[in-house]
């Protein structure tokens, strides 16, 4: 059954991760239901992540690679700073410095008390809220090529919400994106190179300790962690160009409404003991 229930748990994966619904909260729920009804751990959940992770290098790889040789032309001054490629390499950086620091200075309570089911259907329905006001107030007239210092801050912020299951790291940051008056799919590009250097970091350090010191912690060992990383690979590289399609031309009423429902889902389910928080 183990096996099966990996690669269920790498579809969810692959499924969530990029949409505004909150990938963690997912793989926390659906695992309440599989034969062990355990929660699958805060090391499968970053480690599967770098499956996911790794199809964005692979979709956004032509980006990259342009922002990478702007970045590293920037600091040998063969590229000016202020070149947007360059700027966008800065950025993302600097945005990834909040949910770093956050990370470590969290880390036993991100593992543990913020993992409570009460917690992630709380804060499915708050931020789903959050990002139905965003959606509907935002100006969503600037483009990335407009994305200042003081606006990478911002969105650095938005994606440390997500240390909390529920909160949703791509849902953090297009919900800040869409305030600050950026277009629904500049937001969401943003997300997705933003997350990079986070989401690498975790899933590595996860890895890293899994493998060195402490083995992994929870129902699935590392075989069975990395078929579902390999399945959320395949999946989450489909999703990109579905999701960052959908949001051209449509709203993110759908998420929202999701994510109001399967909060209050959570609610009736765990008051009425049908699965433990």
């Amino acid at each position: 059954m183990n096996w099966f229930e990996v690669a269920l748990l790498g579809l969810v994966q692959g499924l969530t991760e990029f949409l505004p619904v909150s990938s963690s909260a997912h793989l926390r729920i659906v695992g309440s239901f599989l034969s062990n009804a355990a929660d699958p751990g805060a090391a499968f959940t970053a480690i599967t992540q770098l499956g996911t992770e790794t199809a964005v290098i692979v979709y956004f790889r032509h980006d990259i690679v342009r922002i990478a040789k702007a970045w590293f032309g920037s600091l040998t001054g063969r590229v000016p700073r202020q070149d947007p490629d360059a700027r966008m390499g800065w950025l993302v950086i600097l945005g990834s410095l909040p949910i770093i620091v956050l990370g470590l200075l969290f880390q036993n309570q991100i593992e543990s008390v913020l993992r409570s089911l009460w917690i992630v259907a709380t804060t499915l329905i708050v931020f789903g809220l959050f990002l139905a006001v965003s959606d509907a107030v935002g100006r969503q007239d600037r483009e990335l090529s407009k994305l200042s210092y003081k606006h990478g801050i911002l969105y650095g912020l938005a994606q440390a919400m997500a240390l909390i299951p529920g909160v949703s790291r791509s849902g953090g940051t297009i919900t800040a994106g869409l305030l600050m008056g950026y277009t629904r799919e500049a937001a969401a590009r943003y997300s997705f190179l933003l997350a990079i250097p986070a989401v690498f970091g975790s899933g590595l350090y996860q890895l890293y300790k899994v493998l060195s010191k402490e083995g992994i912690a929870g129902p699935y060992g590392l075989p069975e962690t990395a078929l579902a990383t390999v399945i959320a690979f395949v999946v989450g590289y489909v999703i990109i160009g579905w999701f960052l399609k959908f949001v051209s031309t449509r709203s993110y009423r759908l998420f929202v409404w999701y994510r109001i429902f399967v909060g209050l889902a959570l609610y009736l389910l765990l008051g009425f003991n049908v699965i433990s928080a």
